[in-house]
């Protein structure tokens, strides 16, 4: 056991027979004041059941590869540029498309030539077509165009030529048979009198019906049709972009779970709308883990599954809105210090005590599979696991002192970084994925060059051990956390301290987190079992949830779903929300205003 764990603070059997109860929490003269301010903004609370009433934004609504969307969304660019003044670039825009355009239209003209050429008989012209021209499914077209010369020389009764061409041609291309048999098929006509002897070819009705099949085929495999010239010349609405980004921005608006009687001005579109919400109640209790809960993390960016880490080796995912484990992983040895998910929901890595790091399938949660175990020799206990920016590598350290950089793709170790004096609690990527930063035991945040391994920096303010390190959606901030009672707010580009974050409980061996609550607020778990959030600017103290019996280790928000969860040592996983019936409790703070929160005492 290392001396890191905090196994003087794992409370199992002090919590095994307690009930948890609905949490509620503590109103503070400022969250007070804001109950009558956000009374006035009137915020309403959708259920899912509307949520789930909005079409999803899948891939399914439109082929952003069909030729007609392509030249449409060029149009568009183009007259949004055209309004804006942006001449030049417009014409740009349209020569590098009419480059492609030439390209297109010379592909087009090859395979209707090509087509002519099958109806016609032109095998020659064919295979010079498909030689000299870049087609989709190449081999799969040519195993048809072969098959028919074939057919052809069969009908005509020249079996040295039918054989000439079974051997040079399609033998090389078997595996692209229609069907399996298809292949021994056209060996057996060379022994039949008729093509229709032949089980495969039973409905074989002459030359010139098949070539006209071949083609018709062809034409649906290749999907030469000229389709989007027609949107040349139909009308365009004006400021179409415009009008399309507010259509998205209104969708996103009736998509959440939070809604003003307000108007929201929305500040920027480069991220999905979600308005600022301060929980004020206990949602659900999650219950099943035989051990304290260390980490926490949405299971995909939709909020709808949530997994917990445990100190009883086992990884659960619970139903956010039943509040039912819907699948539980087990194959770690020793408890679980950290977890996360890729943003599409599809894989979860754990770091674990016992000096492993497992991934996950978890596609299917009825199935979920281990489909990967990294091994690091004598590294100890591994207490942090994230995705860089691109989920292409696993960031991982622990008590060795070390951080790795794990390829997913490869399946090594591509990159470690050496430097901290004592274990690494915590370790992540910055946005832009070209530093990872991490927080120690030896109370340093360190700044390391992702290509050569160096540290670039070293901030060595906090007095206590750092638990943790989180950046903000925006890149520009660092938020970190320390065992000296504080979480800090840096600036990353000058890499000054600009607010610290108290009122809190974090002194003891334990692994107390801290994040952001999109742009306005920081959360963070507490020794005193109460989750603890902040006013980003201010620094002051806008909620305190009470409810766990425990430390509270770690808390996460989700924007999409508007609710908070909090992974604690009294072997439960909370989430919370705002409940606006819920008078007794203060309201939360919501803004419809650019530049952040508002808060009803400022």
């Amino acid at each position: 056991m290392n001396d890191d764990t905090d196994e003087a603070n794992d409370t199992a059997l002090t919590f095994a027979h307690i009930k948890p109860h609905a949490g509620t929490s503590q109103p503070t003269a400022q969250s007070t004041s804001a109950q009558t301010a956000n009374a006035q903004l009137g915020l309403h609370y959708h259920h899912s059941e509307r949520s789930r009433l909005c079409t999803e934004a899948s891939a399914e609504l439109f082929d952003e590869n069909s030729p007609r969307i392509r030249r449409d969304i060029i149009r568009i660019i183009a007259q949004y540029l055209d309004s804006q003044g942006y001449t030049s670039s417009k014409v740009t825009l349209y020569d590098e498309a009419n480059v492609k355009q030439q390209h297109e239209n010379n592909y087009i003209s090859d395979v209707v030539r090509l087509r002519a050429a099958i109806v016609d008989g032109e095998w020659t012209e064919v295979d010079r077509i498909c030689s000299s021209t870049y087609l989709k499914d190449k081999k799969h077209i040519l195993y048809n165009v072969y098959k028919q010369q074939y057919l052809e020389l069969i009908e005509d009764h020249e079996s040295q030529k039918a054989f000439a061409t079974l051997n040079k041609h399609l033998k090389p291309l078997e595996s692209q048979q229609s069907f399996q048999g298809e292949f021994r098929d056209l060996c057996y006509l060379l022994t039949t009198k008729s093509i229709q002897d032949a089980p495969a070819f039973r409905n074989w009705d002459g030359v010139s019906s098949s070539r006209e099949k071949l083609a018709e085929y062809l034409q649906n495999i290749l999907e030469f049709e000229i389709v989007g010239r027609e949107s040349e010349h139909q009308h365009m609405m004006p400021n179409r972009l415009t009008a399309l980004l507010r259509q998205a921005v209104a969708y996103q608006i009736e998509s959440c779970q939070y809604h003003s009687d307000a108007i929201p001005l929305v500040p920027t579109i480069l991220t999905d709308y979600a308005p600022v919400v301060v929980p004020n109640t206990e949602q659900h209790s999650f219950i099943g883990h035989l051990g304290n809960i260390k980490c926490t993390a949405y299971v995909g960016q939709c909020g709808r599954h949530v997994a917990s880490g445990s100190s009883d080796n086992t990884i659960r995912v619970w139903d956010t809105e039943t509040s039912e484990c819907v699948a539980t992983l087990r194959g770690h040895t020793a408890r679980i210090w950290d977890i996360c998910v890729d943003r599409t929901g599809s894989t979860l890595v754990s770091a674990s005590g016992d000096g492993t790091v497992k991934i996950w399938d978890i596609r299917d949660l009825n199935k979920p599979q281990c489909t990967s175990t990294v091994v690091t020799e004598n590294s100890g206990d591994v207490y942090s696991v994230s995705l860089n920016p691109l989920e292409s590598h696993i960031i991982m350290a622990g008590y060795d002192r070390t951080i790795r950089l794990y390829d997913r793709v490869t399946g090594r170790i591509v990159q470690t970084f050496h430097g901290h004096e004592l274990s690494v609690a915590h370790a992540v990527s910055n946005p832009l994925g070209n530093l990872i930063i991490s927080g120690s035991k030896d109370q340093t945040v360190k700044f390391w060059d992702i290509m050569s391994g160096t540290c670039v920096k070293s901030l060595r303010s906090h007095l206590g051990e750092v638990t943790s390190v989180a950046t903000s959606d925006s890149g520009m901030l660092l938020l970190s956390s320390s065992k000296d009672n504080s979480n800090r707010l840096w600036d990353l580009r000058s890499l000054k301290q600009l607010h610290r974050y108290k009122g809190h409980q974090n002194t003891s061996k334990n692994f107390i987190r801290s994040s952001f609550i999109g742009d306005s607020l920081v959360v963070g778990g507490s020794e005193d079992g109460i989750v603890y959030i902040w006013d980003r600017e201010s620094t002051k103290i806008v909620q305190r949830l009470s409810g766990h019996q425990g430390i509270v280790y770690d808390a996460k928000w989700n924007p999409k779903r508007g609710i908070l969860c909090s992974a604690s040592d009294d072997w439960t996983l909370k989430t919370w929300w705002f409940d606006p019936s819920n008078s007794d409790m203060p309201g939360p703070h919501f803004s419809t205003q650019p530049g952040g929160l508002r808060l009803p005492y400022d």
